[in-house]
This record gives structure tokens, C-alpha cells and sequence, in this order.
């Protein structure tokens, strides 16, 4: 490890803090959404490659299996080669259009993209739109591209499906779409509103925010995810342009009509505000063949406005599907399933909070990787929700950071300036690295400390903290330290988030020699939990396992 004595009484701020040897071993693809590299880290936090030629700052990336990097960067999509050579873009951004947050590269080649549609006040009226809810004048629906790489700046949109050719209104039987919206779920009612805190709703334009999009290949269809309404779509991919646009066609034999959709009832108008189970999620996506899980859908439910408060959950739950890839749904009843599957929730809910951004993955081993984006953090949870793997990403607007150092506040949001949309681990045998020279490198960040378990490897010759006893430990343990002179003493205690649980002495003197503390945590959940000991101008950590 280097600069221990340039961090001597500083905190660790940035890159690695935690590397269980039940992490599932990969490389991290990551891009600080206001900055514009691309980094891929090994488990020990180190940097094995970067993409740095770039021009805009990123949203969702992807690591292909060329090796080449997509990067969704606001109205374009950019491609990138391993040396870091652009290779291919794609703009679709005027006036009319505009791709936004998500992209998903299919087996063919081709890439599914998310955008938005501008229609005027007139249009949105005429197919139904109560006048009283276009606060922002015109409105924005979603559609998605299918688009096939042409050349080196262009490409040709094969399959289209938009959000316009399935609606529904109850508002006004002069216009387009009226109909009874509970006997049609598979529509979308135009003048259904998120609801907010406090009662009110969101009539901007941005009506539904889609955020992310997937791909089934199994049974050919495709998932959106559509935080504003706490709900995820799936519709039939199988159909042709012009099925996509009607009703009947493709394997379902529904056309371009919603298949599936979950999280809100209400919706539809088969529920009420009380079954609402999505509050502004993110990364909505089937678990992939051969993973544990395998077909379920996993979603960050990032709880925004949740009612029983602000915080983050990872859901996963089943859809009813039958074999033929259609979806059950009795007449007059709500999609289910009505309970999940699994849920991570921290030990302490709020403790765990992303607002907006963020992202899920399950791994190959069936741990599960979590990206806190408006935090910048991302970590590994084990199938006992033991968190093994925890990285803070040490990148801000201007690039790396200094180990030790805060991190930067936006100053006009209030939010870190270290902001991730998504993280994807792949794994050592996944085809696109094959071949690649993947030698571990430096921390990104300046000045590093590379994880905790240096940390603990390092003693200060003014001190030394001794291995806890017993450890594992349940629910009690003896911290030992030893002091070759007096000294003014402070010992806490962290778990693997930097939150602090407790504080066995505060700025104490205490003498020279042999002290032992007792340190009882019947109120702490099972996890690794990191002691901090400060005396005088040092500082020295160590890990300690509390199992339930």
C-alpha cells in the first residue's frame, strides 16, 4: 500500500473497502455519469482498463462481446474498440425525437433504444389528453428503436413500437382512445398521473420516464421499466412494424399491446394507491438463463415517496407466465404475482436510499450486485444478504479523487458528484475479454489506500491494534490495543458502509500499555464490521465478522 503516512488519522473515503473471499470474482464496468471515461476494476479495486477517448459524459454502458464498449450518452449511441478507437455512432435527437437513459444489445447485432416523442397540445387532445394536465404544453411519450449498424455514423431503425398506437382515455368520448380503461390493461390511460408526496401529481411532459429497457430472447419480447407510474411493461417483440402499431400479430397475438405489467394496479383501475409495490425503480430486468433465479425479473426499487418512507429495496419477483410466454391474468383482477420472491432490504431501511439512478445484477454465484448510484457505491450482497464486496466510486466532474478527501456536493442539487447510473460485473471467461490484457493496475483514485484489508495489514510503530477476540463473534467480543506511551484514545466502530454503529472511547487519555474493551452488538445484524483506532496523530483498522 502506498502514502500511509499522508493518510495517518484520515478516514478512508474512495475505492475499496471491503473484499470477501465470497465475492464473485470478475471485473466491474462502470462510468461516473459526469465525467466521461469508462473504467473496468478487478475485485481489489485495481483498474485493468479504461475508456477514455470520449466526448460526453455516460449514462448505461455495456461491454460487448468483441470487447467493444456502447456507451448511451443523450441522444447518440457511441461505440468504442478496445484500443478506444469510436468505431460507430448513432444520433437521433431533433425536434421530434430524442433517445434518453437506456439501450439493450440484442443476439442479432441490433440495439433496442429508448427515446421520447414530442406531440403538440393539439395531438395529445385529440387522442384523448384532459387539457388541464399539459402543464408543459406538448407531451412526450415513449417509443423504442430497433436500430441496425450501417457504416461507421449511422444505421437503419428495423422494428418500431410506440407508446401513441396504445392508448385508452375516459375522459372525453368526442376524441380518440375512449373506452372503459379497467376492461382494457392491456392499453395505457393518457391521462393517468404519478402520484406524488403530499397528494398531488406529475403532469410535465416527461408523462412516464421509461429508464430502462431488456431483452428476453426466450420468448422474444421486451421489458420497460416506467418509474413514474411504479410499473414494469413487457410487450411482444415477434411482431412486424406494422403489428407493432395494432393490436393483433406476433407470438402473442396481441400486436404491439402491453402482455404483462406489475408494481401498480391503479394504473389500469384495478387497484388503489395502496397496492402500489414499484416507487421509482430502475433497472428493470429477467434474471438470465443459467444464473440462479434464472427468469425471475429483478428490479431496484429505488422507494421514492415510499409510504413507509424513503428507502431502497432490490426486488425480485415471477411473473405469471405460461409456457407459451404469455401471461396470466384473471378478468377484473390485478397481474401478480402478489408477493415477492426475495427482497434485500438493509438492516436499517433508510440506511440504504439511492432517490433516482442506480442498478442490480445476480451473479453467477448467486450473490447479488448493488449499485447505489446517487451514492456512488456499489456492493455485493451473499444469499444470506452478508454484504462481501464494497466499492465507492472515486471518480467526481473533474476526474479522480485524492484517497481521504470528501466527496464533492453538487452545489445546485445538493447531490455527490459521484454519481453512477448502472455497474455490470463480467465475468474472466466472458467472450469479451477473452484475449484482452487484463493486468491489474493502480486505484483510480490519487493517493490510494487499496481496500481495508491493507488497512489491516499495516501497524503504526507508535501503536498496535491486535486481532479482536473471539471472531467470528456473536453477540460480544474483546478488542485488545496496546500503547507504548499515553495517549489520547478514540475507538469506533463502522460497518461496511462508512455508517458509524458505535463508539467505545472518545478522546481519552488512557496510559501506556494493554487495554481491553468490550464491544456488545445484540442490536447489529450479520455482516463485516470495521474498528477504527485513533491515537494521537495514528490511525489503524481491523475487520470483524458478527454471524447471527
Amino acid at each position: 500500500m502506498s502514502g500511509f503516512s499522508s493518510l495517518a488519522g484520515q478516514e478512508q473515503t474512495i475505492g475499496l473497502f471491503l473484499n470477501d473471499a465470497t465475492s464473485f470474482n470478475g471485473y466491474t464496468l462502470f462510468t461516473p455519469m459526469q465525467y466521461t471515461s469508462t473504467y473496468l476494476i478487478d475485485n481489489n479495486g485495481l483498474l485493468v482498463h479504461a475508456w477514455e477517448n470520449t466526448s460526453a459524459r455516460g449514462g448505461s454502458v455495456y461491454l460487448l462481446e468483441n470487447g467493444h464498449l456502447l456507451r448511451a450518452t443523450g441522444g447518440r449511441v457511441e461505440e468504442f474498440d478496445w484500443d478506444d478507437n469510436l468505431v460507430w455512432t448513432f444520433v437521433y435527437s431533433n425536434s421530434e425525437h430524442n433517445l434518453h437513459h437506456d439501450i439493450a444489445p440484442l443476439p442479432n447485432g441490433n440495439i433496442l433504444m429508448i427515446a421520447w416523442e414530442s406531440k403538440s397540445v393539439a395531438e395529445a387532445i385529440a387522442a384523448g389528453r384532459d387539457p388541464a394536465l399539459l402543464s408543459e404544453g406538448e407531451l412526450q411519450p415513449e417509443h423504442i428503436i430497433e436500430v441496425e449498424k450501417t457504416g461507421a455514423t449511422g444505421g437503419n431503425i428495423v422494428w418500431e413500437w410506440h407508446v401513441w398506437d396504445h392508448l385508452i382515455q375516459d375522459f372525453d368520448a368526442t376524441q380518440a382512445n375512449f373506452g372503459v380503461i379497467a376492461d382494457h390493461p392491456e392499453l395505457i390511460d393518457i391521462n393517468y398521473l404519478r402520484r406524488t408526496q403530499g397528494g398531488g401529481v406529475n403532469s410535465g411532459a416527461d408523462w412516464l420516464h421509461a429508464n430502462a429497457v431488456d431483452y428476453n430472447a426466450e420468448y422474444d419480447q421486451i421489458m420497460l421499466s416506467i418509474p413514474n407510474w411504479g410499473e414494469l411493461w413487457i410487450i411482444d417483440h415477434s411482431t412486424t412494424i406494422e403489428e407493432a402499431a395494432e393490436h393483433t400479430g406476433g407470438n402473442s397475438g396481441k400486436g404491439g399491446d402491453i402482455l404483462y405489467r406489475w408494481g401498480n394496479p391503479e394504473t389500469y383501475q384495478t387497484g388503489t394507491v395502496t397496492d402500489k409495490k414499484l416507487f421509482f425503480q430502475h433497472n428493470a430486468q429477467w434474471i438470465a438463463p443459467d444464473l440462479p433465479g434464472a427468469g425471475n425479473i429483478l428490479v431496484f426499487n429505488n422507494g421514492q415517496n415510499r409510504p413507509e418512507g424513503n428507502f431502497s429495496t432490490i426486488d425480485e419477483l415471477l411473473a405469471a407466465t405460461e409456457s407459451s410466454g404469455n401471461y396470466t391474468l384473471s378478468p377484473g383482477s390485478a397481474y401478480g404475482p402478489a408477493e415477492l420472491t426475495w427482497r434485500y432490504t438493509a438492516p436499517i431501511p433508510t440506511n440504504f436510499y439511492s432517490s433516482f439512478i442506480s442498478g442490480t445484477q445476480r451473479l453467477p454465484n448467486g450473490n447479488t450486485l448493488i449499485c447505489s448510484g446517487a451514492a456512488g457505491t456499489f456492493f455485493e450482497i451473499d444469499s444470506l444478504e452478508n454484504i462481501v464486496w464494497l466499492y465507492i466510486n472515486p471518480v467526481s466532474a473533474n476526474g479522480p479523487l485524492t484517497q481521504g478527501e470528501p466527496i464533492p456536493i453538487d452545489n445546485n442539487n445538493g447531490r455527490n458528484t459521484n454519481l453512477v447510473f448502472r455497474t455490470t460485473r463480467y465475468a474472466p471467461e466472458y467472450p469479451g475479454l477473452a484475449g484482452r490484457v487484463l493486468t491489474p493496475g493502480e486505484p483510480i483514485e490519487i493517493n490510494p489506500a487499496t481496500g481495508i484489508d491493507d488497512w489491516v495489514n499495516i501497524t503504526p510503530i507508535d501503536f498496535a491494534l491486535h486481532q479482536n477476540y473471539p471472531n467470528p463473534f456473536n453477540p460480544s467480543t474483546t478488542l485488545r490495543f496496546s500503547l507504548p506511551r499515553s495517549a489520547n484514545v478514540t475507538l469506533t466502530v463502522y460497518n461496511v458502509l462508512g455508517q458509524k454503529v458505535a463508539v467505545l472511547v472518545e478522546n481519552e487519555i488512557l496510559t501506556a500499555g494493554e487495554h481491553v474493551m468490550n464491544f456488545e452488538a445484540g442490536h447489529l445484524s450479520t455482516g463485516v464490521y470495521i474498528y477504527r483506532l485513533e491515537a494521537n496523530n495514528f490511525t489503524s483498522y481491523q475487520k470483524m465478522m458478527l454471524i447471527r
